[in-house]
C-alpha cells in the first residue's frame, strides 16, 4: 500500500503506524525503511487507545500510509477508527486497519468505518488456519509482493485455496447475524470478572478505568503487583485454566510487552500481566471458578 501511495505520488515516503499494533505490523517496519520510507510510530494514551488529536499532530503531506489495528490484541482496547482514518484522509494519504482482532467480535462496517483497506483472517473466527481477507476500496493503490501469475487481478499470483475461502465464508456467514447478541452477552461477563478480580488491591485492569473502556467482548487484561506472567500462569495451569502472558518471553529472559509499555505502564507491572480471553461457549461458572483461584493465587494484601 505504502509503495502504491508513492508511485502514484512520489512525495509520499512516510508511514505511521501504532506504537500497538501486532508483530505481523511491526515486523515489517524495517522492509519499509529499507524501500526508502521513513517510519513513525504514534503511542497511545494511558487507556491504549491511539488518540486522533495525537495522530493529527503526525500527519503530513508527505505520508504514504496509516496502520492502527481495530482492536488490541493484548488488551482488547477498540481504537476510533472512523475518527483516525478520517483525520488521515484530510492529507491525502491511505489508512489501513489491521481488523484480524476484532473481525466479527463487534460490529465493522468498511463504509461507516472510512478505510481503504482491511485485513481479516479465518482463525480468529473458528475458521481455517492460514486463510484471510484483504479488503481494498475500489482504485486504492497496491504494488504487489509476490509476482508469477495473473491471479488477484494482478495483487498476489498463485492459486487460491477455494475449500479453506468457503470455510472462512462459512465461518463469518454462521456468526454475522449474532454479532451485537453475542457481544452484550460477554461483555456482561467480562465485565463481571473485571470488577471481581480488581478489588483485589494487588490486581489492576492494564487500561485503568475498565468501565469507561471501549473493549472486545471476552477479552480480560490485567496485571498482578508482585507476580509475574509465568508464575502466575503456572499456578493457573495446575488448577485447571488457560491464560497469555501480557509479555513475551525472549532468550529466557523476560521483556515487558510492548503494547503495556508503549501505554506508559511500568517494566515491573508489565511483567505481571495476563490476558484473560474466552468465546460465547464459556460456562459463567468456569469463570468465576477462574476468579476465585486467582484470587487465591495473589493471595492476602
Amino acid at each position: 500500500l505504502a509503495e502504491g501511495a508513492r508511485q502514484r505520488d512520489r512525495k509520499r515516503n512516510r508511514v505511521i503506524v501504532s506504537a500497538i499494533e501486532h508483530d505481523s505490523i511491526l515486523d515489517n517496519l524495517p522492509l519499509l525503511r529499507a524501500a526508502g520510507f521513513t517510519v513513525d510510530l504514534v503511542k497511545p494514551c494511558r487507556m491504549g487507545y491511539i488518540e486522533p488529536a495525537t495522530l493529527v499532530e503526525l500527519l503530513g503531506d508527505d505520508v504514504a500510509l496509516v496502520s492502527i489495528m481495530v482492536a488490541n490484541n493484548e488488551t482488547g482496547v477498540v481504537q476510533p477508527i472512523r475518527e483516525l482514518a478520517a483525520a488521515t484522509h484530510t492529507v491525502g494519504a491511505l489508512f489501513h486497519t489491521d481488523a484480524i482482532q476484532g473481525y466479527l467480535h463487534i460490529p465493522l462496517d468498511v463504509t461507516e468505518l472510512g478505510v481503504d483497506a482491511m485485513s481479516v483472517a479465518a482463525h480468529k473466527i473458528g475458521g481455517p488456519v492460514a486463510s484471510g481477507a484483504l479488503y481494498l476500496k475500489s482504485r486504492t493503490p497496491l504494488r504487489p509482493r509476490i509476482f508469477g501469475g495473473g491471479q488477484e487481478a494482478g495483487r498476489r499470483a498463485g492459486t487460491q485455496d477455494l475449500r479453506t475461502q468457503l470455510a472462512f465464508a462459512a465461518a463469518a456467514s454462521s456468526l454475522t447475524p449474532h454479532v451485537a447478541q453475542e457481544r452484550a452477552k460477554l461483555q456482561a461477563l467480562s465485565d463481571k470478572l473485571y470488577a471481581t478480580l480488581t478489588a483485589h488491591p494487588r490486581i489492576h485492569a492494564t487500561m485503568g478505568d475498565y468501565a469507561q473502556a471501549d473493549r472486545l467482548p471476552g477479552m480480560v487484561s490485567i496485571y498482578v503487583d508482585g507476580m509475574d506472567s509465568e508464575e502466575l500462569i503456572v499456578k493457573l495451569d495446575a488448577a485447571g485454566f488457560e491464560v497469555s502472558a501480557g509479555s513475551a518471553c525472549s532468550s529466557g529472559s523476560m521483556d515487558p510487552s510492548h503494547v503495556l509499555s508503549a501505554m506508559g505502564i511500568g517494566r515491573e507491572q508489565a511483567l505481571g500481566a495476563l490476558r484473560i480471553s474466552f468465546d460465547d461457549r464459556v460456562n459463567p461458572d468456569d469463570l468465576d471458578e477462574f476468579a476465585q483461584t486467582l484470587l487465591s493465587i495473589a493471595g492476602a494484601a
